[in-house]
């Protein structure tokens, strides 16, 4: 059928059932791809107010966008990274001078010099770190007004094993005995995250999926696989209980890398099957637009999206993207972002940290903790790491970073209830402190850059939130 003679129906139906008929509406169904959803959902005889509506769904659909990174790219100076440091240092300062072990503060400058042995305590960003002859820990951090070593004895277990799992930039408080420009460290306190005691949870049965890192476009893209999981969202298979879940799932996040991007390792061309990326967004379109349109689908880029891969990053091109912007289901919104879901008169909703997790890959490889125990495939130590430090890449290293001289986006000042990321194609659920935290999987198999590095993906597994009760189920596809 023309796509004339598919609005004249749309249209029709909606007068004889007494919907009045904008201008708006009418501009939406220029758009072939929402033409026809909204045609096949008038072929079905539905409720015209469940699935007619003029905007995207945010505050009606129970999702607040609590932050959104938006400021335009412009010329950066030396100047900017000096100011987006202080930034830094000021917010996470704030946070430690409330904990109770840094309970007689002082700044490094006044330490200068001292020779008379004291207690203080002191808070600094790691300039350095080394491990001397006999394996003790000397960290160099400085703060506006010096610098200052700090000594983690071995004979210290608990200070040695902090220590040796600091890495550099990131901000911590010392408490310790002065020497001659030295301090020995009693105590190394991070900003940490405060224990939540009692989980938050939703007053009715009410489902979230977590998604990430579909790399439409690979020549390791499963389709068939996600073809499973479209539908079952949509209620097409699975048993008589994973289908009443289906009918119950609200919200879906979908944590970066929705495409394989083109450059982003070395002979990448030789593993796509697209190598366009202007139809890999076409295609990964395709499949989202297959997602019931009542369901809001939260979108952060990563870093095989086009675009700025400096973070944080803002949401998706709409060069690149357009066909997804024309869903009316989809939001966008930068990496990191803060979202607000499920709020209402009685319930203060649900915060959910979604970042795609680009700076993973240096804690895997460089925390002891981490590497030694399991490294890449523990994504869930990891995000604990970047809880206990409040930032989302503390390392100057590990990501690139937009020096925003009026703030640290990456710091992370609010606490969430949901921590949701990507990146590392392994699924890992964990709790901490009362935060829930989602790696998600990937929709694409090994490649021969993967085979190389030696990551091992475990694709098509879906972690699946029931907001009542908190708990977590993995459906695999």
């Amino acid at each position: 059928m023309e796509a004339q003679a598919k609005k004249k129906e749309i249209v029709s139906y909606l007068i004889r059932k007494g919907i009045l008929v904008k201008p708006e509406f009418l501009q939406r169904l220029s758009n072939s791809s929402e033409l026809d959803q909204i045609y096949a959902q008038v072929q079905k005889q539905k409720d015209p107010t469940q699935i007619f509506f003029s905007e995207k769904p945010t505050s009606d659909s129970k999702v607040k966008i609590i932050f959104n990174y938006e400021t335009q790219s412009k010329k950066r100076t030396t100047q900017d990274f000096i100011d987006y440091y202080n930034a830094r240092y000021r917010t996470i300062e704030k946070m430690l001078q409330n904990r109770q072990e840094l309970n007689a503060l002082t700044s490094i400058g006044r330490l200068t010099g001292k020779q008379e042995r004291e207690t203080v305590s002191i808070i600094g960003m790691i300039k350095d770190k080394q491990v001397t002859k006999n394996n003790n820990i000397i960290l160099e951090i400085e703060d506006p007004t010096g610098t200052i070593k700090v000594l983690a004895s071995k004979n210290k277990p608990d200070v040695h094993e902090t220590a040796d799992n600091t890495i550099f930039d990131e901000i911590i408080g010392i408490t310790g005995v002065t020497g001659n420009n030295i301090v020995f460290a009693n105590t190394i306190v991070l900003p940490e995250v405060p224990a939540i005691t009692e989980l938050k949870k939703a007053p009715d049965e009410t489902y979230a999926v977590v998604l990430a890192d579909l790399h439409v476009g690979s020549g390791e893209f499963l389709e068939e696989e996600l073809k499973r999981f479209l539908e079952w969202i949509r209620g097409e298979s699975g048993n008589e209980e994973q289908k009443r879940v289906a009918q119950k799932v609200k919200y879906i996040f979908i944590a970066g890398d929705l495409v394989a991007g083109v450059g982003i390792y070395p002979k990448q061309e030789d593993e796509l099957s697209i190598a366009d990326v202007y139809e890999q967004f076409e295609k990964c379109a395709e499949y989202i637009k297959q997602i019931p349109s009542h369901i809001p689908i939260i979108i952060c880029p990563g870093n095989h999206d086009p675009g700025r891969i400096s973070e944080p990053q803002p949401p998706l091109s709409k060069e690149y993207a357009k066909t997804l912007y024309e869903l009316p289901n989809v939001i966008m919104v930068s990496n990191p972002a803060i979202i607000n879901i499920h709020a209402s008169e009685n319930f203060p909703g649900f915060d959910v940290l979604l970042y795609h997790g680009f700076s993973f890959d240096e804690y895997a490889a460089k925390i002891p903790l981490i590497r030694t125990n399991g490294g890449y495939d523990r994504g869930d130590l990891i995000m604990k790491f970047l809880l206990q430090r409040r930032h989302l890449a503390p390392s100057h290293t590990s990501t690139l970073h937009i020096p925003d001289a009026d703030c640290d986006p990456l710091v992370i000042e609010k606490v969430p209830d949901f921590f949701l990321t990507g990146h590392i194609h392994k699924t890992s659920v964990a709790n901490y402190r009362g935060i829930t935290m989602i790696c998600a999987s990937c929709w694409e198999g090994k490649t021969a850059f993967q085979e190389k590095v030696g990551h091992n993906p475990e694709p098509c597994r879906v972690p699946i939130i029931n907001l009542q009760t908190r708990a977590i189920k993995i459906m695999r596809f």
